[in-house]
């Protein structure tokens, strides 16, 4: 990059204070990594000024106008509807997005594109609560209701709030390399750095969503023991239970049976392994599915696609 790469944030009245400081946190933090600045982050909004977030924590901007390499909306809740029904934020974002090198959005920020008509015939992501409205409002589009982001040719979309800095790190990766994306990661604390494919719905989350979390203990052990049995009776001896009344209280609990469970925990991280470029042979006994033709039936079953096609599109040396 010989010069800094214009970013434009679209912030407005109520919108997501994060959707919008978490990527210019990334991006400024690429700049601290370098002897020279990389980007060169503006924040945007219909009237420039002062913009108060959904929080109350009050953004400087300047007004839309101009060409950007990157531009992102930001999602939001109140305020959302006010913007997307302003002509002159769709004829710009009209102009500036083809324009653009990349453009996007974070969380409900699709929704702002898609009213501008930007996203027809595009696969995007947004955040799970928000899937089925901006399905239904607009069926030119594909909604992918699974992934923490989506990349389309030049549209990138995430979905909601953390999954900006996910985005994000993957924008500076693919502008800077994963070395500088690793160490802003590392820089941020993050635990891990998320892929685009991973499901925005974490099992060990949903469980101790419930207050009751009765299997929250025992799902995180699960996700740290996918290459031993668990099948019921294993399961349900773990959980000081009745094989019937562990498999009822299970399903009751998850809105799964433990089996379909299990394969989902074994699925998912067969994905990251396959990332990794592991062999089909090796996954398969890593995460208990035992054989390469059954991890291949399986994973064919649930993501529509065979694992070495998906290692093929995601993993970075292929082992």
């Amino acid at each position: 990059m010989t010069k800094p790469h214009r970013i434009a944030l679209l912030a407005y009245e109520g919108c997501q204070l994060l959707d919008v400081t978490g990527p210019a946190a990334v991006f400024g933090a690429a700049n601290d990594a370098r002897d020279r600045p990389a980007y060169e982050v503006r924040i945007v909004s219909p009237d420039g000024g002062a913009v108060a977030s959904n929080c109350g924590v009050a953004l400087m901007s300047q007004p839309i106008g101009g060409r950007c390499d990157t531009l992102l909306v930001a999602g939001g809740s109140r305020g959302l509807k006010a913007v997307m029904a302003r002509e002159d934020v769709r004829r710009w974002l009209r102009k500036a997005a083809p324009q653009a090198r990349r453009f996007g959005s974070v969380c409900t920020g699709a929704f702002v594109l898609a009213a501008a008509g930007l996203l027809d015939g595009k696969r995007v992501a947004t955040h799970w609560a928000s899937c089925k409205r901006l399905a239904d409002r607009y069926p030119a589009i594909t909604v992918d209701a699974d992934a923490l982001y989506v990349v389309d040719g030049q549209v990138w979309t995430s979905a909601g709030v953390t999954t900006g800095i996910d985005m994000a790190l993957a924008l500076v990766e693919a502008d800077l390399g994963a070395a500088t994306a690793n160490l802003i990661a590392r820089h941020f604390v993050l635990y891990a750095r998320r892929p685009g494919y991973q499901s925005q719905f974490s099992p060990l989350l949903q469980a101790q969503t419930d207050v009751d979390a009765p299997f929250a203990r025992l799902i995180e052990w699960m996700q740290t023991h996918l290459d031993e049995p668990l099948d019921v009776p294993a399961l349900a001896a773990r959980a000081g239970l009745s094989e019937r009344s562990f498999y009822r209280k299970f399903v009751e609990a998850t809105g799964k049976t433990p089996a379909h469970f299990v394969e989902g925990l074994r699925l998912d991280a067969a994905r990251t392994l396959l990332a990794k470029g592991l062999p089909l042979k090796a996954i398969a006994g890593r995460v208990g599915l035992r054989s390469s033709a059954r991890l291949g039936q399986a994973f064919e079953r649930r993501f529509g696609m065979a694992p070495s096609l998906f290692r093929e599109m995601h993993a970075t040396s292929v082992a």
